[in-house]
């Protein structure tokens, strides 16, 4: 049949360009990326499977930090550890010197001196070690406030190493009983109160303990000094602790019930009058914790060296707190080491993985290039043939008359 307003082999032609040039388009788009999957179109379910990698890859890198992250934060921790250690190597060294008795009390009294600066030491290393502003050695630190640090070591949910750092504050255990209560002073601050805390008001029952108060999950602590045990005395059987306005301003950061972080504000000039005992509070604001913490050192808290006999019960308790700080410097080494090799295995899945995703989604310049070639001769092709195709129904004209 021979047709002018219908060219089918021109069509043909057309056809055949638009289809060689949308590959030619997508191969130059290709060759420009350096990705074989630019759009969901060129392969779907390679671009699936190159996401859900890129998910893995980049959750396995980020792993990889807080592995390492961990492994500085229990570094930080067991190099504070390590100065407890040569601490109460030194004070046994002071007890073994005054256990002998060519010490006279006098001697022994200036052995003390140092003995009881070297225990303040320690106590003030646990209270002011810190990892990225949190306490580490306090018993305070971690997500749930107790010491329990969880480090995320895999892309993907539950895939932790967990790790309970030791308070190692020298402070007494508390024996006593009381009541506790709340009270809203008007809407300007709450009044936390405990009563009838056995010996606070006699004297030293309470000297050294650590008081310890949680809002909205931040821990404040407060090691009970002799002034304060004066003050109980002078105000009946109940300890009045002050937090200082320093500490309150810790305390005045998210996560705040948002109505009551004006009231919270508004006090700040003031202060916040806690006298404390063990328990959980469970009442306004909601989330406020007290108590009484002990430290992993307790056995040398009450420990001197004035006298032969206390030095010789002195050597007993530090033999006893060299054991715990041992027993908890093996524990973070312990887990350092699995923390490095944690990370190193995260990286060589990471690596395997980038691996794969560069086969599904990046482009292979050799195969690209060759049909690059192709395409564009296909194209030039194309070209000619739709311009010969075009030429073909002016073979009509030729048609005898």
């Amino acid at each position: 049949m021979t047709a002018i307003n219908t060219n089918t082999m021109s069509l043909y032609a057309e056809q055949a360009a638009n289809t060689n040039s949308r590959a030619l388009a997508s191969i130059m788009q290709q060759l420009s990326t350096g990705k074989g999957i630019n759009n969901a179109v060129d392969d779907v379910a390679g671009m699936a499977i190159s996401a859900r990698l890129t998910s893995q890859i980049r959750g396995l890198a980020q792993a990889v930090r807080n592995a390492n992250d961990g492994i500085s934060l229990l570094q930080t921790a067991e190099g504070a550890t390590g100065q407890v250690t040569n601490m109460l190597q030194r004070m046994r060294e002071l007890a073994v010197q005054a256990s002998n008795d060519t010490n006279n009390d006098r001697d022994r009294g200036f052995l003390d001196g140092e003995f009881q600066q070297l225990k303040a030491e320690i106590n003030r290393i646990a209270q002011n070690t810190e990892w990225n502003g949190a306490h580490i050695l306090d018993g305070s630190g971690g997500q749930g406030g107790d010491g329990g640090f969880v480090f995320q070591v895999g892309a993907n949910a539950d895939q932790t190493i967990q790790i309970s750092l030791p308070n190692m504050q020298a402070a007494p255990e508390v024996q006593h009983s009381g009541y506790a209560a709340i009270m809203m002073i008007s809407n300007t601050y709450c009044w936390v109160e405990f009563g009838n805390l056995d010996g606070v008001g006699e004297g030293q029952d309470h000297l050294g303990v650590v008081a310890q108060l949680t809002f909205g999950g931040k821990t404040v602590q407060h090691q009970i000094t002799q002034d304060d045990i004066d003050k109980a005395a002078e105000g009946g059987d109940a300890l009045s602790l002050t937090v200082s306005q320093g500490l309150m301003a810790k305390l005045n950061t998210p996560p705040w019930n948002e109505k009551y972080s004006a009231s919270i504000d508004a006090f700040m000039s003031n202060y916040l009058r806690v006298e404390l005992k063990s328990g959980v509070i469970q009442s306004w604001p909601t989330d406020v914790e007290a108590g009484f913490t002990t430290g992993n050192l307790a056995e040398i808290a009450a420990s001197a060296i004035g006298s032969g006999a206390s030095a010789h019960d002195a050597l007993q308790s530090i033999d006893s707190a060299l054991q715990s700080v041992n027993a908890s410097r093996a524990n973070m080494g312990a887990v350092i080491s699995r923390l490095q090799f944690a990370s190193d295995n995260l990286f060589g899945v990471m690596t395997r993985a980038m691996e794969s995703r560069s086969r599904i989604e990046d482009t292979d310049y050799s195969q690209a290039m060759t049909e690059l070639a192709r395409r564009s001769i296909i194209q030039q092709a194309s070209q000619a043939m739709l311009a010969q195709a075009n030429q073909t129904p002016q073979l009509v004209l030729q048609l005898p008359k």
